[in-house]
């Protein structure tokens, strides 16, 4: 049992590791004033203030890292991330009492050597330190008593965790039947009918048969919640004309970017390395007399191409192999000569002459460059004038007429597009805001920066016929041509289902084998591959797509090798999860009974006072 809690307590030291270094940046305990020292109980097992207000302001620093912004009590109680944090402490507390109860611990020695494994407490040599130790507590707020009987009662706390998800396994009888469903494969041939096979064209629509569309199918021509968006903008590609660049600057750039533009001679190489140069020789030989070429080398070594592959090399990067490799032609091996770790064979698979770009062909990209550089710069002077611009009351229109910054209106429904809506930065700023919000300025990341207002929010609402009357059109065509297609290939399975082959059905096939349920066919209609798993031997199935509809015929049902890796691989997985899905429910009922055999409490008063403080 002391073993057991030893490797189940890694979790909860990281837990405390991670106090700890709150600690150290600043975030002690709170401590309130007078006789409140619990938020709460669990039968007789107390949830202490300085627990819950230590573990709020962990998941406080945590948010602030996250987003770069500061969050308040206020943002976790919006998001009932202090409920969820009382719940925690609660569970802890009531498996603190049935630990209690059934008089369960961990000894002093398992103790100490869980002391001995936290970083923040060893010394220089990577001992336990006494003082690194006392002083870690010191800045978490804590007192070693009070850290060591937290660490003890985790320890108990894994070792009823573990008992919980112990003897978990799922009966064989349950995996493999679920192994046999979805390991199993299908083998199937199909062909594919589109409008090129109709005998004669889908006929023009009228008004009434595009508007009767449009309402049957009016969810499609719906638009989403929409925000009508004024922004200002600003981006490097704006400045681009205005910004000049000297010769001599030039110059500089080039000579610092030598290494782009002068490129020595190079290969492109594959290295397979071997233990010593005579085994390394013994191979050569053996290339030399064609017994083997480097492919079957490589194979033979129970490696891939990729696997000794070098890419673009130059002199300095072969070391004692360069003069070897470099006097070798395209396909040749050289070697042995020296590695890193031994000696080798090179196969050179590529010669690439030196290179050079004199300065005024370089000078162009030089150009681009230093130009978009410069703009940033520019802008990022910018940034705060514009910001105190809009603080001082100045609008966006204010902006574009007074500075470089440049004006539009988009319609934004949450999609990605183009221009400003291809920048994740503007789908999180105007995701958030709503009419009457103020303007700031924001980066998009790539050296601009945009300021936007929401003027509107339209609602949900479906979009005039007159604006999607072309893909009411389309929609309305290709329904029509699916449906003379689905005719014929009715026809056309009736004929295969008596004994007709494929081709004699004017249809060109084409057979897919060891297809799973999982297997993604882009060339088949969506839900084909599903619809097909239905299928018994020999049955024809029609499949209607969008404008093209495929007919297949399944030729076999393939079970599941239950020996293959894969089937192992699902196996495993499978048993995890369930067995994990398992232990996780009879671990909440286990709580919830604890829970309501030792009775809980909850001081409201005492939680209020911890939110007031951290205000």
């Amino acid at each position: 049992m002391a073993l057991k809690a030893k490797g189940l307590s890694k979790a909860f030291i990281w837990v405390l590791m991670g106090l700890l270094f709150l600690g150290l940046i600043g975030f002690g305990a709170t401590n309130l004033s007078g006789n409140v020292r619990s938020v709460g109980a669990v039968g007789d097992e107390e949830i202490e203030v300085d627990a819950y207000s230590r573990a709020l302001q962990n998941r406080v620093a945590q948010m602030q890292q996250q987003r770069g912004a500061p969050v308040s009590v206020a943002d976790l109680q919006a998001a009932g991330i202090d409920r969820q944090i009382l719940g925690q402490l609660v569970t802890e507390a009531a498996l603190d009492w049935e630990a209690g109860r059934i008089g369960l611990s961990v000894g002093d020695e398992i103790l100490a050597q869980e002391l001995r494994r936290i970083g923040a407490f060893q010394g220089p040599d990577g001992n336990f330190d006494r003082d690194a130790y006392a002083y870690a507590l010191q800045n978490a707020g804590l007192s070693e008593s009070e850290f060591e009987a937290d660490l003890r009662a985790e320890s108990a706390r894994s070792l009823m965790r573990a008992a919980v998800a112990a003897g978990n396994r799922m009966p064989d009888t349950y995996v493999d039947t679920i192994v046999a469903y979805a390991a199993e494969t299908r083998d199937f041939t199909w062909a594919m009918l589109d409008e090129d096979d109709l005998q004669s064209s889908v006929p023009e629509p009228t008004e009434e048969d595009l508007q009767a569309y449009y309402e049957a199918n009016i969810d499609s021509y719906t638009r989403p919640e929409t925000k009508r968006i004024t922004y200002a903008w600003l981006t490097p590609d704006m400045l681009a004309e205005t910004v000049e660049i000297s010769e001599e600057r030039l110059r500089e750039a080039y000579e610092e970017r030598t290494s782009e533009f002068v490129l020595p001679e190079r290969r492109m190489v594959e290295r397979l390395v071997f233990s010593s140069e005579e085994a390394a020789a013994e191979a050569a030989s053996r290339i030399e007399s064609g017994e083997i070429d480097f492919e079957g080398l490589v194979e033979g070594r129970g490696l891939a191409l990729a696997d000794v592959d070098l890419g673009v090399v130059t002199r300095d990067d072969l070391g004692g192999a360069a003069d070897a490799v470099f006097n070798a032609g395209t396909g040749e091996v050289a070697g042995p000569a020296p590695a890193p770790t031994g000696s080798a064979l090179y196969r050179v698979n590529a010669q690439l002459a030196a290179q050079e770009t004199p300065f005024e062909e370089a000078v162009p990209a030089l150009r681009d460059s230093l130009v978009l550089d410069e703009a940033r710069r520019v802008i990022e002077r910018q940034a705060e004038d514009l910001d105190n611009r809009l603080a001082g009351g100045a609008t966006l229109e204010d902006l574009a007429a007074e500075t470089d910054m440049q004006i539009g209106e988009i319609d934004w429904a949450g999609q990605n597009g183009d221009g400003i809506a291809a920048y994740p930065a503007f789908s999180e700023a105007a995701g958030d805001m709503v009419p009457g919000d103020y303007p700031q300025i924001e980066e998009t990341g790539d050296g601009g920066l945009f300021a936007i207002r929401v003027d509107e929010v339209l609602p949900e609402a479906p979009r005039p016929f007159d604006e999607v009357r072309d893909r009411v059109r389309t929609g309305w065509t290709r329904a029509r041509v699916t449906e003379a297609l689905s005719g014929r290939a009715d026809t056309v399975a009736d004929r295969l289902r008596s004994g007709q082959s494929f081709e004699a059905a004017d249809l060109e096939p084409r057979t897919l084998e060891a297809v799973s349920r999982s297997t993604s066919v882009d060339a088949l209609p969506s839900g084909a591959v599903t619809d097909i798993f239905e299928l018994a031997e020999g049955d024809i199935a029609v499949l209607p797509g969008q404008g093209r509809v495929a007919i297949a015929r399944l030729d076999a049902i393939v079970p599941a090798d239950m020996d293959s890796a894969e089937a192992q691989r699902i196996a495993d997985r499978l048993r995890q999860q369930a067995a994990g899905d398992v232990a996780s429910q009879l671990f909440q009922a286990l709580a919830a009974d604890i829970q309501t055999r030792a009775g809980v409490e909850i001081d409201q008063q005492a939680l209020n006072a911890v939110h007031s403080q951290m205000q």
